[in-house]
């Protein structure tokens, strides 16, 4: 394939963008949706990761066309990742980010130190034999034709495996970051800083086939 100029991140959370944009390089333009004026809202309303990433990409990409984007030279990305805890039969999943914010009633998202704070009282009688989690993540990469319907699509998983402590650590990551420590090491993600962090975590796994199929 022709790898894009420019690809469209359809997410306005920088965390996610940084880490994008640091693995793939500077051969390709990376723009946060964020950055983007009268972005509409991307409904994600699915019940599996890929369902959500294509439809976020999709939704993207028909919205830049219809502004005039010329085909062929742009393409858009979306993610969707979460954490799915054993103990709780893959919970939160795809409501990862929502997680605290289902007990409310409230639409949107859930702040990170409250979605913390509901795991860890869920887990609080969990043994450590027992904490497995791991952190999982598909991308959905959407080349949109003329008329914005979306022309080719691919989609990239990834996971890295892992367990929970028992309380918070580590202020460098975001989301589960401060209680996720992924196998092999005895930190946590929000511990061990983003270099280690885009070496092994599961987003890194997913986009390193996204960058193998755009150097094919």
């Amino acid at each position: 394939m022709i790898p894009p100029d420019t690809i469209y991140i359809a997410t306005g959370n920088a965390h996610k963008v940084q880490e994008i944009s640091e693995i793939l390089g500077d051969s390709i333009h990376c723009v946060s949706m964020k950055t983007l004026e009268d972005v509409p809202t991307l409904i994600e309303d699915q019940d599996t990761f890929e369902g959500n990433a294509l439809a976020k990409a999709t939704q993207m990409a028909s919205w830049l066309a219809r502004r005039g984007l010329a085909s062929g030279h742009w393409m858009t990305l979306a993610d969707d990742s979460g954490l799915e805890v054993d103990a709780l039969d893959g919970q939160p999943g795809v409501r990862s980010a929502r997680f605290a914010a289902d007990d409310s009633g409230v639409d949107g998202n859930a702040s990170d130190a409250a979605n913390n704070t509901k795991l860890m009282g869920l887990m609080k009688d969990v043994p450590d034999a027992s904490r497995t989690a791991r952190f999982r993540c598909v991308l959905a990469l959407v080349q949109p034709a003329a008329d914005g319907s979306p022309e080719k699509h691919w989609t990239f998983d990834g996971a890295c495996e892992g367990v929970l402590q028992h309380s918070l650590s580590g202020d460098q990551g975001f989301g589960y970051d401060p209680l996720f420590r992924p196998v092999g090491y005895d930190q946590t993600f929000a511990t061990l800083g983003a270099a280690i962090k885009n070496d092994i975590s599961h987003r890194s796994h997913a986009l390193r086939k996204l960058q193998s199929l755009l150097q094919s």
